[in-house]
């Protein structure tokens, strides 16, 4: 162990030294290795030449046992990958155990949807300042068609079709999809477009800056973010959290999962399940009475 201890501490004076790392990232590191060294110890490990491959799989599996979560695995992980890098450099190791192991997925936290009450609620302003105007324009069209932040950005006058209440985006990949909007956006982008001009717009862009320039999706966010504080929202507001709720309402509301995929512009159908926190059980009652064999029989 005190050649262990030797080694340690050889790396925590490169990270203070050489890699000037700050104190609260030498703590932490010190921590998992600590937890580490603890664990390799009671498997009678003394030398880091002993450690194996299957031993920081065995690591993983018994600190998740502990009660570790997915992000707290993947630092003891990438923390005692890091460690054994540097006895590889130093020619301690001839190669690095921990490389090429992963650590378990983690969960993808996706932001909470507004329910339609409050959608209700933060659209409820028919404030005839210009800026407003266009500000309800870009909310009603984001939720109305569940756009990404940078397709609502990217739109440009001939991309709205307002006879045919639709809008022609470009998503991920360049690939272009024709997108519906409801009554509420129509006259929401109505209105838009007859005070558009007093912005001096300096090209085709369908929203505008106060300068006339396309507007920056940094701007967009801040807008919403402070229409939602202004109309009593109780959650922060954001471009995606406004296109999550409408993927949620058409799910709870039409239970087409592949109709949703078409609108939000998902390659995967996988992505769109996880995208709306469909459940397996509700994903097999619509199977269990849309498939015509899997019909129970009465």
């Amino acid at each position: 162990m005190e050649q262990m201890n030797q080694a340690l501490q050889q790396y925590w004076d490169y990270l203070r030294i050489e890699r000037r790392v700050s104190p609260h990232t030498l703590t932490n590191y010190q921590r998992q290795m600590k937890a580490i060294g603890k664990l390799f110890e009671l498997q009678g490990i003394t030398q880091w030449r002993q450690v194996t491959p299957s031993l920081v799989r065995f690591l993983l599996t018994e600190s998740k046992k502990s009660g570790l979560h997915e992000k707290s695995l993947a630092l003891r992980l990438s923390v005692l990958r890091r460690f054994l890098a540097f006895l590889v450099r130093r020619g301690v190791l001839q190669v690095n155990p921990a490389e090429g192991i992963s650590a378990p997925k983690q969960a993808k936290h996706l932001p909470k949807n507004i329910d339609e009450a409050q959608v209700a609620k933060l659209l409820d302003n028919h404030s005839k300042e210009p800026i407003d105007i266009r500000d309800r324009a870009m909310l009603e069209l984001t939720y109305s068609s569940g756009l990404r932040l940078s397709e609502l950005q990217g739109l440009n006058l001939n991309a709205v079709n307002l006879r045919a209440r639709e809008i022609r985006v470009l998503g991920k990949g360049n690939k272009e999809r024709i997108l519906p909007f409801g009554q509420h956006a129509l006259h929401a982008l109505q209105a838009w477009l007859k005070v558009r001009l007093l912005f001096n717009p300096k090209d085709q862009a369908l929203f505008v800056s106060q300068r006339g320039n396309r507007i920056s999706p940094r701007t967009i966010q801040k807008r919403m973010e402070t229409w939602g504080i202004r109309q009593g929202l109780n959650s922060h507001l954001n471009p995606h959290k406004l296109r999550h709720s409408f993927a949620t309402h058409m799910l709870e509301a039409s239970a087409d999962l592949r109709a949703v995929q078409e609108l939000l512009g998902h390659s995967n159908l996988a992505t769109t399940q996880i995208y709306t926190h469909l459940d397996f059980r509700h994903l097999a009652q619509v199977y269990d009475a849309a498939h015509p064999r899997a019909k129970r029989k009465k």
